[in-house]
């Protein structure tokens, strides 16, 4: 028979195993920083797009998530002793374990917490909402902070956390070895100090229980696929209301689509009768955009459409078919009201590298000309100013005006990068497109 190291009996007040708080906490920060290991692979392999930006997200919520459940553990293990080392271990083996177990701490604390400072210190302003469903706040002063201190924040962050991470594959594999000496070389009961019930050698079940969770974890880390919002939230009733605005009160903002893609207007079940001859449209004659009308816009990421839409819009109509020589359009769009179905994306449109809405909130096109191209067809000549640039733009539509309703809808295809829409790394169009495509379907009555 082989000799086996005393198992410890309580002795001074030392339990013989880790409390099952303790337990517990263990179990789950070791499975989440496996994960968080296998996700930051992925973010630095994989192309940038939705995918991978969902991924990044979810980092950031298990991030904090450690770093909660890290705290909690290290207040729990001030006020808990822990099991005593194997009679047998040689002192020196002692300490390298308890400063690996300090180790531990530098980095499930450290790594949440330099993760924070680089996402608080980003030029993208992108918010934290933990799981898609919690807040959470940037660090205090950070964001504030001037280009210069910080960029040498995040620079700071960057490295620590980088180094950090390279100090977790050591005491990964440290901690791993020691288990496997302790279990299979030395026979002791350490094992069973976090897996109550446990015995020496390396039959223990519990012992390939634990073996046979981390290649789950790794598993789930490669096979996990987030699931990608394909459709625009709803518009608030706020907004709606607001929209449903009688004719005499102007033009109103249009309510949001249940999708990205405008559906068909249907037409009023009843025919209008036919136009008086005092309203003959042979001047033209204002009009106001109706509820239910939607201005969206679509481009691709990695590959993958991004579908989205303006919640808030307002257009000046000034126009007959019969004159479209002196027609008038002008629309005024909101561009913080970009929405393409996730909040964190959304929130990163309005920041200096792509809309800039601090120093141009609006968009606005203005056309003064509108040619007939066939039954029907119109194209407005006008000028797009955004971003403070300013650039012509043609916009083919169709009409068709029954009565006192005209619905019209139309599409055209702009250069973002002529806008300056996307700076710094995201000028490029390797990831998302340069070309997109903005449509709209209205309803207007005429005042």
């Amino acid at each position: 028979m082989t000799a086996e190291a005393p198992i410890e009996t309580p002795s001074a007040g030392r339990p013989v195993r880790y409390t099952t708080v303790a337990v517990v906490l263990h179990w789950l920060i070791a499975a989440a920083i496996v994960f968080q290991i296998i996700l930051g692979w992925r973010m630095g392999d994989e192309p940038k797009g939705p995918a991978t930006y969902a991924i990044f997200q979810l980092h950031k919520s298990i991030g904090i998530t450690i770093l909660l459940l890290s705290l909690a553990r290290l207040a729990w293990r001030l006020f808990h002793q822990p099991p005593p080392h194997p009679a047998t271990q040689a002192r020196w083996e002692t300490i390298a374990s308890k400063i690996v177990h300090a180790g531990f701490y530098v980095i499930m604390i450290g790594l949440p917490l330099t993760g924070w400072i680089i996402v608080s210190a980003s030029r993208l302003t992108i918010p934290t909402v933990l799981y898609g469903a919690i807040p959470w706040p940037h660090l205090p002063f950070l964001p504030e902070l001037a280009a210069g201190p910080k960029h040498l924040w995040h620079e700071i962050g960057e490295n620590a956390h980088g180094l950090l991470v390279k100090l977790t594959y050591g005491l990964l594999a440290l901690h791993l070895g020691a288990v496997a000496k302790h279990q299979i070389l030395d026979r002791d009961a350490v094992l069973g100090h976090m897996a109550p019930g446990a015995k020496p050698g390396w039959l223990e079940p519990r012992a390939w229980l634990a073996a046979a969770g981390l290649v789950a974890v790794v598993f789930a880390g490669y096979a996990y696929k987030p699931a990608l919002k394909a459709k625009v939230p709803a518009a608030p009733a706020d907004i709606a209301d607001a929209q449903a605005g009688t004719p005499s009160a102007g033009p109103a903002a249009p309510a949001e689509a249940a999708t990205a893609v405008p559906t068909p207007i249907t037409p009023p079940a009843e025919t209008a009768a036919p136009a008086e001859p005092d309203k003959a449209l042979k001047d033209p004659v204002a009009w106001a955009v109706a509820k239910g009308s939607t201005l969206n816009f679509s481009a691709t990421w990695a590959g993958d459409a991004i579908e989205g839409q303006f919640k808030r819009w307002t257009a000046d109509i000034l126009f007959s078919p019969d004159a479209p020589d002196r027609s008038k359009l002008t629309v005024s769009i909101d561009m913080g009201s970009a929405a393409t179905g996730d909040d964190q994306r959304d929130s990163s449109l309005p920041s200096g590298d792509f809309f800039d809405t601090a120093a141009h909130p609006k968009a606005t096109f203005t056309a003064s000309k509108f040619r007939k191209t066939g039954e029907g067809k119109f194209v407005a000549d006008g000028v797009l100013d955004l971003r403070g640039v300013k650039k012509p733009v043609n916009l083919p539509f169709t009409l068709k005006i029954d009565g006192d309703t005209a619905t019209a809808r139309g599409v055209t295809t702009l250069d973002r990068t002529a806008f300056g829409v996307g700076q710094g790394e995201w000028a490029s169009t390797d990831q998302i497109g340069g070309k997109v495509k903005v449509n709209f379907a209205i309803t207007a009555k005429r005042k």
